[in-house]
């Protein structure tokens, strides 16, 4: 068999995951190449437009207790909970051992507080203890070019090569379309990221029909169609993250909507009715719904607020409070203070009554209208019967003009992908190791329901490194 290009381990993808596996398996004396089909402004993956924090874990044993309780009846393999819990708490030392200076950034309460291990949550670390703005990638990135080690932008992988079960290589194409045949003595590495940006997956799997990305619009399960073409067998293909957002016509990705300032806002279905306590509890992905904690929001629906909340600050946090997502930090969108400039441009419905509002939005007047009296009397009397909203929360919406959106909703990540083993091999159905192939980061998230902040960066870093040492001491391939 004849190969373009050999390396002992070919990582494929250059986000958080695949830098931590090209890093580990180069010091552990191997020659590495990583290959990614994004160009140099848009490499990075989700790690490059994500929060870039890792939850700062001191007690393994701890973590551990907390990962089984999130996992609310859908286990994660022992094994891959002991090793998770033992090498996200190496995270930091590990950082800092390649010269990335960390602190702790944030420190939030658990999303998750009545859950059993909870308390291992003391803070969000990040690079110079700071959150989002690319920081983590480009110190991750420095130290892969650092190394020496080869990075191959605009080459993506499209296939694996595989001979009697065993992964050799990948098929890839070159910026001018070459194809090239990469010899991997030792073993891939997928690092490809999610499937959140492929339409076709996110409907099977997720069961959304129309989401905005709020992350890197590259996460198209490349990863994922290369390892099921090798036999691998799944897991936790219906998680995942969302938030409610906003779609903005010229923009890859979404935006992430908040009301921090204040509460004159609901959400309504397509019917004009209202759907649910609008400030519930958020984990990441995740809200307590009817005693068990659920995965939200999964629906289409239109946000509804007043002149006073629009006044009150832009309802999508700028760079100087959350430097995070595509839109912000690639494509470089400033959100205006006082969102004047995103509904000129049509991105935000505004009407002078409910009326108006209400056929802007293909909504019956009087239901919307109805919906809207109800929530009031709530504020009024500060009860909620409809959703138990808190009653510090309730703040009536009337003062015109009224405004709405359609929030999609907006998908941060999936979870779901190839099953892999407490040495990130990936594994066939039998859960047997396809011999050469290893996964680490979104394209095979060991979260198989609840997770808390810091815990997706913290699992690319831990598997990313468990999976490029692993691949580094393998056998050669014959």
């Amino acid at each position: 068999m004849s190969w373009d290009v050999e390396a002992d381990v070919v990582v494929v993808g250059f986000g958080g995951a695949g830098c931590a596996a090209a890093i580990s398996a180069h010091d552990a004396g191997a020659r590495v190449l990583v290959l990614d089909k994004e160009s140099g402004d848009r490499a990075g993956g989700s790690t490059r437009v994500s929060g870039a924090v890792w939850f700062d874990n001191q007690d393994p044993e701890r973590a551990a207790v907390y990962l089984r309780s999130l996992s609310a009846g859908r286990p994660i393999p022992e094994p891959v909970i002991e090793v998770w819990a033992r090498e996200t708490a190496r995270n930091s030392e590990w950082m800092e051992s390649l010269g990335i200076p960390v602190g702790v950034a944030v420190t939030p309460p658990p999303e998750f507080p009545d859950l059993e291990g909870s308390d291992v949550m003391r803070g969000w670390v990040g690079v110079e203890g700071r959150m989002g703005d690319g920081l983590l990638w480009a110190a991750l990135s420095g130290a892969v070019h650092a190394r020496g080690i080869e990075v191959r932008l605009g080459t993506p992988a499209r296939e694996l090569i595989i001979d009697q079960g065993a992964v050799l290589g990948v098929l890839a194409f070159g910026p001018d379309g070459t194809a090239l045949r990469v010899r991997a003595t030792r073993g891939v590495v997928l690092a490809t990221g999610g499937f959140e940006a492929n339409p076709d997956m996110v409907r099977d799997h997720l069961r959304l029909t129309d989401p905005v990305v709020w992350g890197t619009p590259a996460a198209t399960g490349d990863g994922l169609r290369m390892a099921l073409a090798a036999g691998a067998d799944l897991w936790h293909m219906s998680n995942m993250m969302t938030l409610p957002g906003l779609r903005a016509p010229g923009h890859e990705a979404g935006f992430y909507t908040a009301f921090p300032s204040t509460n004159a806002f609901i959400y309504v279905g397509f019917d004009g009715r209202r759907l649910c306590n609008e400030r519930v509890a958020l984990g990441h992905g995740h809200a307590r719904i009817n005693g068990s904690y659920q995965l939200f929001p999964t629906t289409p629906m239109h946000i509804v607020f007043d002149e006073s909340a629009r006044r009150a600050g832009p309802i999508v946090p700028g760079r100087e409070r959350l430097a995070v997502g595509w839109a912000t930090l690639v494509e470089g969108y400033d959100w205006s203070s006082d969102n004047s400039a995103e509904i000129d441009a049509g991105w935000i419905h505004r009407a002078d009554t409910l009326e108006e509002l209400a056929a802007l939005l293909d909504v019956d007047p009087e239901v919307l209208s109805g919906t809207v009296d109800r929530y009031n009397a709530a504020c009024a009397t500060g009860t909620d019967d409809q959703f138990a909203r808190p009653a510090k929360t309730l703040s009536p919406i009337a003062e015109a003009p009224y405004y709405a959106f359609t929030s999609a909703p907006l998908l941060a990540w999936s979870n779901g992908g190839p099953r892999r083993n407490e040495n990130a091999q990936v594994l066939d159905p039998f859960a047997n190791p396809i011999p050469g192939l290893y996964a680490a980061g979104n394209v095979s998230s060991t979260y198989s329901w609840c997770k808390d902040g810091g815990f997706h960066i913290a699992d690319a870093l831990a598997f990313g490194r468990v999976a490029g040492s692993a691949a580094a001491r393998a056998p050669e391939a014959g």
